[in-house]
């Protein structure tokens, strides 16, 4: 994997795109591990960002998730109708303007997962295993410096 994208030593790319596209290789990797792990239940890392999220900022308008997802409200929408077809998100009006629409997990989807996150969370240790407890400070420190920097 690493020769066709051009990565590791030797690699003839800048620095800033051989960051790039080790970034984005990764993204790739644990977005398919997730999503493997997930699939059982039937559902995507996508969906359970989603949920993530829904729990997190409580009851967010559409656009509001979508913008904390970095994506845009067609997608979200999407991901919408799939979590509400498995009973795991709903709808519901917002009091201040009736027009626009609130998300809200369901009991279901807030039980599946508090169910998950002690397995999850081995898992993704597992993963990042590799590093040491310095290095991965280091990373996460970096990632969200890079983040931060990105424009929204």
């Amino acid at each position: 994997m690493s020769s066709l994208f051009d990565l590791g030593e030797g690699s003839r790319l800048t620095p800033p795109v051989r960051a790039f596209r080790a970034s984005l290789v990764l993204a790739q990797r644990l977005r398919y591990l997730m999503d493997d792990r997930l699939r059982a239940d039937g559902l995507t890392t996508q969906q359970a960002a989603l949920l993530t999220v829904v729990r997190a900022l409580d009851r967010p308008a559409l656009t509001e998730a979508a913008a904390a997802l970095g994506t845009t409200h067609q997608n979200v929408a999407q991901l919408v109708a799939a979590l509400e077809r498995k009973g795991m998100l709903r709808t519901e009006p917002d009091p201040a303007d009736r027009r626009r629409r609130r998300l809200a997990a369901t009991e279901d989807g807030a039980r599946y997962w508090s169910e998950r996150d002690a397995d999850d969370e081995a898992a993704v240790a597992e993963w990042f295993a590799a590093l040491t407890p310095a290095e991965l400070a280091t990373l996460t420190t970096l990632t969200e410096k890079l983040l931060a920097g990105l424009p929204k």
